[in-house]
């Protein structure tokens, strides 16, 4: 079996003007940031793209595991026509359809879509991170893209940040070396790099600097949830949108300094570096084949008395988060049935069993909340539950927090929309998590069965958030996604834009008035405002999670 790699996309560029006045399709254009002129290109659709723009200094050599520095200034004109390379990683995710030029330890780089004519419009601004459990991802994916949120009038930013080993190792000598005493958490410095970068430079390409809404998927939403947290960041943020995911338990939560570092420790063993002199001194690519090898390296955040002086339940019940809107949500189907019961069949006998053994002490409680008397109810309640456990409930209790402490509006949805037929060119593939495709070299072999949809997959939402269904040639979209995609962009944009996803021709979208009786916005073929009916689900998750 093999990925199916997606098709490249070409971005053309002539000499142009200074300026963004008057450019037309195909013509390169010219701004002025804090380091030099840049040189981008002006898309058919007349957004200007700047890509591969350099925000901190390559993290290699002695800067391997340091937070970010300052990019350096240029001379002259500086093409900013083509993507970065994306962060180290290995193969991980199906669904991942880079535009870079390969992977490398110099990648800290950003990428601008803006509508802006000149450069006084003072736009709002959406700062996009990328999910792949930390581990994987890259801001040229063409879900991501965004032209199509530039042309709702907000300058659109794209960032790469640094990713498994080797923005998540904390160790002993990582940490003497900071002032802090701490270490790990690089790859989030990144991102807090690139907001500063976004504040001293966002004006040049027709932003407005005190209106910058952060967003993410999965890893990028936990991302959000962090950046909320932080003391550094939390002032450069104007409201934040979350899908699927909270730095809060099960799923990527903090470690302790003291865990991070013997994780640290345990990984320069694995090595066979004895200091931090050698870990430095190994190649990118020998650290990246043991880190992504069977029991490689954890990654994880730290609580490094730095950038995360505690956990998120803490900060968020203190209500030191950065107050401001929140916007967030999940997928109706965030992992299958089969998550739950393996290799079981979805029978009522098999399924009551499989909870008898997750949850030895509490089973009776866990199947009146996720009944499964027959085979249908097993299938809905088995993917509640794997799907929950994963990474619904973390996102409900960030919600259910900032909703407490905030006093700012919080807004909840959920995405339902289940996956269109695949095209004739992947007639004989299958899908899988997070919209993955793989597909048989022989061209005759049937692909294997595919599980059961039962509804919306973790991430398959972001093509439709970000108006990006075009760059996905995998699906037969038909009106119906076209027009849940129209309404999942606006709902979006005037969110970015105000605070507040309601507008003229969408359904109303209350804010969560009182945390217990929460409603929230079905995003899907019937698009609707709902009452929460999981409330005990999530209680019950949280007595679970808080012992």
């Amino acid at each position: 079996m093999r990925i199916i790699k997606m098709f490249m996309f070409i971005q053309l560029a002539i000499v142009g003007p200074l300026g963004f006045a008057n450019a037309q399709s195909g013509k390169t254009v010219q701004t002025k940031v804090a380091n030099g002129l840049l040189e981008g290109t002006t898309e058919a659709s007349g957004v200007k793209s700047f890509k591969g723009v350099p925000f901190a200094k390559p993290p290699v050599g002695e800067l391997r595991w340091k937070a970010p520095q300052p990019a350096e200034n240029w001379s002259g004109v500086k093409k900013a026509d083509q993507f970065s390379k994306s962060p180290m990683q290995a193969r991980v995710f199906g669904d991942m359809m880079f535009r870079s030029p390969g992977t490398g330890e110099d990648c800290l780089y950003l990428n601008v879509w803006t509508p802006a004519k000149t450069m006084k419009e003072k736009l709002p601004v959406l700062v996009y991170f990328y999910g792949g459990g930390y581990v994987a991802g890259d801001g040229s994916e063409g879900r991501y893209d965004g032209e199509a949120m530039a042309k709702t009038g907000i300058v659109s930013l794209t960032i790469n940040y640094r990713l498994g080993v080797f923005g998540f190792m904390a160790h002993p000598e990582l940490s003497r070396e900071t002032s802090y005493k701490g270490s790990g958490n690089y790859g989030l410095l990144d991102q807090y790099a690139a907001l500063k970068w976004v504040r001293e430079n966002i004006a040049a390409f027709g932003g407005d600097p005190n209106r910058v809404t952060i967003a993410g998927e999965s890893a990028g939403s936990i991302s959000v949830s962090a950046q909320m947290a932080s003391p550094l960041s939390k002032g450069l943020i104007a409201g934040a949108i979350g899908e699927s995911g909270a730095m809060i338990k099960p799923t990527l939560a903090p470690l302790t300094l003291e865990e991070a570092e013997k994780n640290g420790l345990a990984f320069a063993e694995k090595v066979k570096a004895g200091s931090l002199a050698e870990l430095r001194a190994l190649s990118a690519e020998e650290l990246l084949k043991v880190a992504s090898g069977p029991n490689g390296f954890r990654t994880a955040a730290t609580i490094d008395g730095y950038f995360l002086p505690k956990t998120l339940n803490e900060i968020f019940e203190a209500g030191e988060q950065a107050k401001v809107p929140l916007l967030a949500g999940w997928n109706s189907a965030e992992m299958p049935y089969q998550a739950f019961m393996r290799a079981e069949k979805p029978t009522p006998e098999a399924y009551a069993k499989r909870v008898k053994e997750d949850f030895p002490e509490q089973a009776e409680q866990v199947l009146k909340l996720y009944p499964g008397s027959n085979e249908a109810e097993v299938i809905k309640s088995a993917t509640a539950l794997a799907s929950d456990r994963f990474i619904a409930y973390s996102t409900w209790k960030w919600l259910d927090l900032h909703a407490k402490t905030a006093a700012k509006p919080t807004y909840r949805y959920l995405f339902s929309k289940s996956k269109p037929p695949m095209t004739k060119d992947f007639a004989n593939a299958t899908t899988g998590l997070a919209g993955g495709v793989t597909k048989a070299d022989d061209q005759k072999a049937p692909a294997p069965a595919a599980p059961i949809s039962q509804g919306a997959p973790h991430a398959f939402e972001i093509e439709y958030a970000m108006g990006n269904l075009d760059k996905n040639p995998v699906y037969a979209w038909t009106q119906e996604d076209h027009q849940i995609s129209k309404t999942m962009l606006t709902y979006f944009s005037n969110f970015i834009k105000t605070g507040d996803p309601n507008g003229s021709g969408l359904p109303k979208w209350a804010p969560i008035s009182k945390p217990e009786s929460a409603t929230f916005m079905n995003i899907g073929p019937k698009t609707q405002s709902e009452k929460a009916t999981d409330l005990e689900r999530y209680r019950f998750m949280d007595q679970l999670y808080s012992k």
